[in-house]
């Protein structure tokens, strides 16, 4: 069972974005948990809230354990672009496009291994 969180509109360049979501890919849940917290960054803060609603959904309404999940696909979007223009002289101004991103986290739980009896291999008789 998967479940997906999105967070729109977040006031971050994706391109910074990228750089926080890219520690925490195909991470177990605690290993992401701990990546973020000493990640020093301003969207580590956003995107460890953004996984802890999604742990919350996945606990509460799927009756899912937090052992078994992980981040399965997590990516960054560009979101829309403010335009703002800075004041320069002779009456010019230079435009300054202040961009947002959109982040969409997939948990999926971990496939369950599967105790089967090893291959027993046949000897080719030449």
């Amino acid at each position: 069972m998967d479940i997906t969180v999105q967070l729109n509109n977040l006031r971050v360049a994706p391109r910074k974005a990228r750089l926080v979501v890219d520690l925490v890919r195909n991470k177990n849940i605690q290993d992401a948990k701990n990546v973020l917290q000493f990640t020093i960054n301003k969207t580590a803060g956003s995107v460890s809230k953004l996984l802890d609603s999604a742990i919350a959904s996945a606990v509460n309404d799927l009756k899912l354990q937090e052992s078994h999940l992980y981040i399965s696909k997590i990516t960054v979007d560009e979101g829309p672009k403010m335009k703002r223009s800075f004041p320069m002289s002779r009456g010019r101004a230079y435009p300054i496009m202040k961009r947002t991103s959109h982040i969409a986290l997939t948990l999926s739980e971990k496939p369950k291994t599967q105790t089967s009896q090893p291959k027993i291999r046949k000897s080719k008789n030449k």
